[in-house]
């Protein structure tokens, strides 16, 4: 019954609903075709020509272009997801995991509770130092020496048969935001009718490419970023970096039309905090923490299972936990889920698992579980008020 409700909505809202058909059409598909043909997707051949070169070396030759389009130059070949070109998805892949394949997590639905999501922004304001705040889903909300930068914002639901498992309240009173970050334009990642509910017009940072998309939205000074450029103001310096992942809005389009990336914020107050935005695992991650001293390390950890499908856009526990180690970052803290289920896994499920999987690697007590609403002075609070999840 649940898959049989599940292809019928699927149907209805097709032709309006990019997050799933980023899945449908990445691959194996007319618009994967047509945006190979342009030089979306890198060819087998690649990467072979280019794994010798270090990830600086990738950027400053502009690798990852393909005319007005963009590709992942690390998707084929690499150590960690060997010949992982055309396997992001497809139709007949897609309709197999949600009609077909057994769901491993489905007796656990039962469990997903929804949690209304208010948030003290008086608190926030009166916070000195670095405070980092978890919206809800990928959305963060940083204030850094009186600065507020805010990430991937998604205040509202994403479709009518999405379930959102944390309602938002009182965003009228948010501040007034300085900084604006996208980390790619995938839905759940960047929502216009969010940013528009803003107070203000902030200055967008975003990977290069949603300039138009931007400006639509109402921002009017947007400044597009390629891999390893950055940003800086005063004794702030925002840089983009390269991931593992892709973007897509428009399936009429095709994908990768704009670039994507995680942020590395080196805060005026002191600390250096990563923001890994949607990946997969790769290798870059062991030479992002050779280059860079990384103080708290923000994961995105949700919609990825079954891993036959999701590998290669989103990181499972183990591999936040491998990329974490890669970074050599202090504390880490992950997002992404709670919000929607996207993936086969319960809402309340990744960090759970990754709890485990930390103590079971002895590194639990660098782990910091924020939940949504919630505020963190870092590294003041660590272990003090951020231990139990607000009351639904």
């Amino acid at each position: 019954m649940e898959r049989r409700r599940f292809l019928f909505k699927a149907l209805f809202w097709l032709g309006a609903t990019p997050l799933y058909l980023k899945f449908l059409f990445h691959s194996k598909g007319e618009n994967l075709a047509k945006a190979l043909a342009m030089g979306a997707v890198a060819p087998a051949s690649a990467w072979a020509r280019h794994s010798h070169l270090s990830l600086r070396e990738i950027a400053s030759r502009k690798l990852h272009h393909r005319g007005e389009r963009f590709f992942n130059p690390f998707i084929v070949g690499t150590s960690a997801l060997p010949h992982a070109q055309g396997r992001h998805g497809s139709l007949w892949r897609f309709l197999y995991w949600k009609l077909i394949a057994k769901n491993k997590f489905s007796h656990l639905y039962h469990r997903e509770e929804v949690r209304p999501v208010t948030i003290d922004w008086n608190e926030i304001e009166e916070k000195k130092g670095l405070a980092i705040t978890f919206i809800k889903h990928a959305t963060l909300l940083i204030k850094d020496a009186g600065r507020y930068i805010l990430i991937d914002p998604v205040f509202l639901g994403l479709f009518p048969f999405i379930r959102d498992f944390t309602p938002l309240f009182g965003m009228s009173s948010i501040p007034s935001i300085d900084y604006l970050l996208i980390t790619h334009g995938h839905y759940d990642h960047l929502d216009i009718p969010s940013i528009r509910s803003l107070p203000n017009s902030p200055h967008a940072i975003a990977p290069l490419g949603y300039e138009g998309l931007l400006h639509r939205g109402g921002v009017k000074e947007v400044l597009s970023l390629d891999w390893f450029q950055y940003h800086e103001m005063g004794g702030l310096r925002i840089t983009l970096l390269p991931c593992y992942h892709w973007t897509m809005r428009n399936p009429f389009k095709g994908v990768n039309t704009a670039l994507w990336g995680s942020f590395l914020i080196e805060t005026e107050t002191g600390p250096t905090v990563f923001i890994s935005g949607d990946t997969a695992y790769f290798q870059g991650f062991k030479e992002l923490g050779e280059e860079y001293s990384v103080d708290l390390a923000i994961f995105n950890l949700g919609a990825y299972e079954p891993r036959w499908f999701m590998k290669h856009s989103h990181l499972n526990p183990q591999e936040v936990i491998t990329a974490f180690q890669d970074l050599k970052a202090r504390h880490l803290m992950v997002v992404h889920w709670g919000t929607f289920r996207l993936g086969d896994e319960p809402v309340f499920y990744p960090p759970l698992e990754l709890k485990g999987e930390m103590e079971r690697a002895g590194i639990l007590d660098r782990f910091i579980p924020l939940y949504h609403g919630q505020t963190l002075s870092y590294p003041a609070t660590i272990g003090a008020d951020n231990k139990k999840p607000p009351s639904a």
